[in-house]
């Protein structure tokens, strides 16, 4: 009988390098039986939404992901099995037709704003970390990202993070760093925090003869 896959849960707010600890793990394993789920591939189709409906999408809020499905897929992958992961258009604010076939691996490291908030996926996890940086760092570092990868105005950034984002953070996803069984302050540049994180990975993996 196969062996149940090891589950890594990471969440933390926008901006706050949760994506940075994600892949600094991951290289750490890389050669091994290791993969990223990203929360994003999972927000809700709205296809059956006009597209004026699809505009007012709040991305920070519990119910604009699809978990139901996301729950589904990590089961199957924690029986070994492969999954058709769902790929999302942000351009037209809804899942595109395009699918990604994903293998199982023995290491799963789930990242997302949100992981922690749903108890379900919690009870998946093996382990859970939450990415704690603070807001000044957080709001600059998205700032920049949108300006410069996604073509957004500073006005733009501005509005939708004193709207929605920060107040989403605070209702939402702050909240969820109780459920944490790790805090890492200041994300990937916090590199003592990522090594310790991979010694335990690596005793765990170790423990279920994965290495």
């Amino acid at each position: 009988m196969k062996r149940k896959p090891v589950v890594i849960g990471v969440a933390g707010g926008s901006g706050s390098g949760k994506t940075s600890v994600t892949k600094a793990i991951y290289e750490s394993f890389k050669g091994h039986s290791i993969m990223m789920l990203q929360q994003d591939y999972y927000y809700k189709d709205q296809s059956h939404l006009p597209f004026e409906e699809r505009l007012k999408t709040n991305y920070d809020h519990p119910l604009a992901f699809d978990n139901d499905l996301l729950i589904d897929h990590l089961n199957k992958l924690l029986r070994h099995e492969p999954i058709e992961k769902p790929v999302y258009d942000y351009t037209i604010h809804t899942r595109s037709s395009e699918v990604i076939h994903v293998e199982p691996k023995n290491v799963i490291i789930l990242e997302g704003i949100l992981v922690l908030e749903d108890e379900r996926l919690r009870n998946l996890m093996d382990i859970k970390l939450f990415v704690d940086t603070d807001a000044d760092l957080r709001i600059i570092r998205r700032l920049l990202r949108d300006i410069k990868d996604r073509g957004r105005s500073l006005e733009s950034v501005i509005e939708q993070y004193e709207n929605v984002v920060r107040p989403m953070h605070n209702q939402f996803i702050e909240p969820t760093k109780r459920y944490a069984d790790v805090i890492i302050p200041e994300g990937g540049h916090n590199h003592v925090a990522i090594d310790l994180m991979v010694t335990k990975i690596q005793t765990i993996l170790e423990q279920k003869s994965f290495l």
